[in-house]
């Protein structure tokens, strides 16, 4: 149903643009995708974390990944099964983390600054960690996304040592983590993913 949806939609938009090809085509199907098959599947897993009793947790540690996520990318599960649960451990896991998992103040910055170092170091292998359905090519968009990277990760790590609420603090650390293992070859490889534009220019270099 999802795909007679998406494929029907995508076919009206080459009808009023005649100047897309059949790759921007896949690439505006799969986007039109993400926006169909999230807008559910965003409400299953609120629906989970709320019968978890982490609904709060779970929006809270969403929200405040957001701004790294967006700019670094990242991995994703290949099925709508798979992706609920892999989000809801993601974020959700993330919360607990930042409830549960209290550490001493010293221990607390040692451990800021080690998770704002490895970030930093990832995000200059790895980010934009994109994917083979959605490619990043553009050198200027590479660098600006790396760039933006390297700027939320760290007013995030310096917000989570200026805010006061330890639970909030401590999600960003532990989010921050997170994230920056999501973009790594290792993450890669564990769910089965390519990163797009190493795939885009082994194909540019075989024609």
């Amino acid at each position: 149903m999802v795909d007679k949806i998406c494929d029907y939609l995508t076919n009206k938009i080459r009808k009023e643009n005649s100047e897309i090809d059949d790759e921007r085509a896949e690439v505006i199907n799969y986007g039109i995708h993400l926006i169909v098959g999230e807008i559910p599947k965003f409400f299953i897993i609120m629906g989970i974390a709320y019968l978890l009793g982490v609904l709060d947790l779970t929006i809270l540690a969403y929200f405040l990944m957001l701004p790294y996520r967006g700019t670094s990318g990242g991995f994703h599960l290949k099925t709508h099964i798979g992706c609920i649960i892999g989000t809801v451990i993601f974020f959700s896991g993330t919360g607990l983390l930042g409830k549960y998992l209290i550490l001493a103040p010293t221990v607390k910055y040692i451990v800021t600054f080690l998770v704002w170092a490895f970030g930093m170091i990832m995000v200059k292998l790895y980010a934009p960690a994109d994917t083979e359905n959605i490619p990043i090519i553009s050198k200027n968009d590479r660098k600006k996304k790396r760039i933006l990277s390297y700027i939320t990760l760290t007013l995030s790590i310096i917000a989570s040592l200026i805010i006061k609420d330890i639970v909030i603090s401590n999600i960003i650390v532990y989010g921050m983590l997170l994230q920056s293992i999501s973009i790594t070859r290792f993450a890669y490889k564990l769910t089965n993913n390519k990163y797009g534009y190493e795939l885009y220019n082994t194909q540019e270099e075989l024609v």
